[in-house]
Order: structure tokens, then sequence, then C-alpha cells
């Protein structure tokens, strides 16, 4: 989301209700969207098994990380980092007009389901916040040097996903079990399978820097267009990061609702469309890399239910340095990681964010 961090100074968002509110959304949707797309790819399986299979990307990620992680307080208990990256490469870019480059982890959430899996709890990483990068190994296996104040979205495109998994570990103690990315560029072939997504603005779109062009009211937007809305940043709104993750998770409770009305899930010719569509989207780390994993891990957390997931931005404070970013607050921070790992409830204070997210 943040193209190298330009951020304006001065006014700050509504406060801590704003920001619960979009991080509930971004969260929740999220968690529906990585629903979605397990059932997708194993509701295809009976049907096209083999080219679907082989459209999930995995990555080793104990191979990556190496022995040196967080260990496991509650048995039964479940962490799984969630990215939104967005690859810029190919036609892709061209969306951008020549902007950016590369890929970018565009969202990041820990999704925590304790023992039981009966309730879930999910904290988003704002992406500008500025953290310590652990000496890791990027995608070809080369060592990357570690690095202190560095930029959170920075690390993905760097480093690749499994150094991203070993800086959320060490940020918050807690050990990931399961990584899953979803490309948002895939989620251009899957609302063309779609017929194409709704969406209500009740603001207009500018079409400033690139961005998707619209008028307030209700729209159907094609593939292609739903790319340029998860991207538009600067013409919408405040022009805020925060306010494009709240166009994400818009889009991505819209393309749910879609798939609910056509009743896709039961249509087996238009699952396997969106089902091809979905998993090529899809990287998931080893232990997840096939559809009978993602259908038995889907079967697994089939108690969770989305609408009622706890849903927490991580407590930030603006950088005395660099005010046009943020970094880790605490001891509210250390409050709620503690009371994740334990399977704990979360404290109140924990819930408190010093500063409202920059804009930028």
């Amino acid at each position: 989301m943040t193209d190298t961090g330009e951020t304006a100074q001065g006014e700050q968002e509504q406060p801590e209700r704003g920001e619960r509110r979009r991080g509930r959304r971004v969260l929740r949707i999220s968690l529906l969207v990585l629903a979605v797309l397990i059932l997708l790819a194993a509701g295809g399986g009976w049907w096209a098994y083999s080219h679907l299979n082989s459209n999930i990307d995995s990555v080793d990620l104990d191979q990556a990380i190496g022995d040196n992680r967080p260990k496991k307080v509650v048995a039964g208990a479940q962490n799984i980092l969630v990215l939104g990256s967005d690859s810029r490469a190919g036609a892709n870019g061209e969306l951008d007009h020549g902007n950016v480059s590369g890929a970018r982890s565009d969202t990041a959430m820990l999704v925590h389901i304790p023992e039981g899996h009966a309730r879930a709890t999910a904290v988003s990483i704002p992406r500008d916040t500025l953290v310590t990068r652990p000496e890791c190994k990027d995608a070809d296996g080369e060592a990357v040097s570690s690095a202190d104040r560095v930029m959170f979205n920075s690390i993905y495109s760097l480093a690749g996903p499994a150094c991203v998994v070993k800086t959320v570990e060490q940020l918050s103690g807690i050990r990931v079990d399961h990584f899953v990315e979803v490309d948002f560029a895939g989620f251009k072939g899957l609302v063309d399978a779609l017929g194409g997504v709704t969406v209500t603005l009740d603001k207009p779109m500018s079409g400033a820097k690139g961005g998707l062009k619209l008028e307030a009211g209700t729209h159907r937007l094609d593939g292609e267009q739903s790319l340029k809305f998860v991207r538009t940043r600067y013409g919408y709104g405040d022009g805020s990061d925060l306010g494009r993750i709240g166009l994400q998770q818009q889009f991505l409770m819209a393309m749910l609702s879609e798939i609910k009305k056509q009743d896709a899930l039961g249509n087996p010719a238009r699952l396997y469309k969106l089902a091809d569509a979905a998993t090529k989207s899809l990287t998931t780390d080893s232990d997840l890399g096939s559809l009978t994993a993602l259908a038995d891990f889907a079967q697994g957390m089939k108690g969770v239910d989305p609408s009622t997931m706890e849903t927490i931005m991580l407590p930030v404070a603006y950088d005395k340095a660099d005010p046009n970013r943020v970094v880790v607050a605490q001891p509210q921070a250390g409050l709620l990681w503690e009371a994740l790992r334990t399977d704990r409830q979360i404290p109140a204070e924990a819930r408190k964010s010093p500063a409202s997210a920059p804009k930028g």
C-alpha cells in the first residue's frame, strides 16, 4: 500500500474509534476471504485436483527461518500470518503508470485461534511501523543481514515472506504455525470469473495519480477496475493508507457477497473457474501447500465464526525522529502479545494506541 512511505504531516485521523472500526473490517474480511479461498480450493479438488493443486505456491518456513523460533506455549492454539501482497510485475505494473515496481506486502495480520478453535483474534500490523529486521534468508536462499528501524512492509520486497514471518515472530514472541499470502493481482481473474463485483461509494473517487475515477454511488467493476479500486489511495477520502485499507476491505466483502449471491459454491462449472483463479493467487507454508491440506485445515477451523472475530490494531505511537512513521507502543503491545501467546484475555490497556496511525 505504501509506495516508499510518502506521508503528509499535520492532521490526524479520528483516533481510536475510526481505527478500531477499520481494523475490525480489514481483519474480519481478510479471514473471510481466506476461508472462501480454502473452500474454493477444497471444493474444486474432486473435480480437477491436479491442475488446481499445481496452482498453489508454498514456502518451507522451517528451512528458510531455521531453528531460532519462539516455542509453542499452548499446544492446541493456532497462529496464522495472513499477508495481502500486491505484485506490480509484468502486465499488472501497467495499471500503476510506472509509479512502482516489484511486490509489496500491503496487509499483514497475525490471526490467533485459541485452543478449542471456537473464536479468533486478529492483530493488524501497520505497514509503516519501524521494526528490527532479523537476519534471515531471501527466496533464493541468500543471507539477508539484520537491520534496525526498517519499515515493516519493506521486508517482503527485500527478503520475501519467510523473513516477514521471522520478523513477526521476533516482534511478538509468538510462534507462527501457518502462513497464507493472497496476491491482489489474482483478484482480477477472480472478479472476471464472477462476471464483476458491485461496490457502493459514499463519496467520489477523483482518479488522482492513476487511481480509479468513480462518482459516488453504486458501480459494477470488472477485473481491471477492481484491481485499480483496491490500489486507489490518493484520490479517495483523506488519501491515507488506512483509507486504502478500507477500500480493500469493502471490495473483499463485496466479492464475498457476489460469490454467495451467485451460489458459486453450488455450481461445479463456476466453482472450478473461481477455484482456478483463486489458487493462482495463493501462496502458503509448505504444510498447507496442497488442496488436501487446505481442506483439512479448513475443517479444523470450522468452529470459528468470522462474524464474532475480535480485531485489534497493533498499538503504535508516532516516531519521535520521523513523525511520518510509527513505532510499536509499549507496554501496550507487550501486554497484547503476552495475552495471545498464553491464550488469556486481552487486557483493556493493550487495546489502546497512543496515536492514530499516520497518513501516508
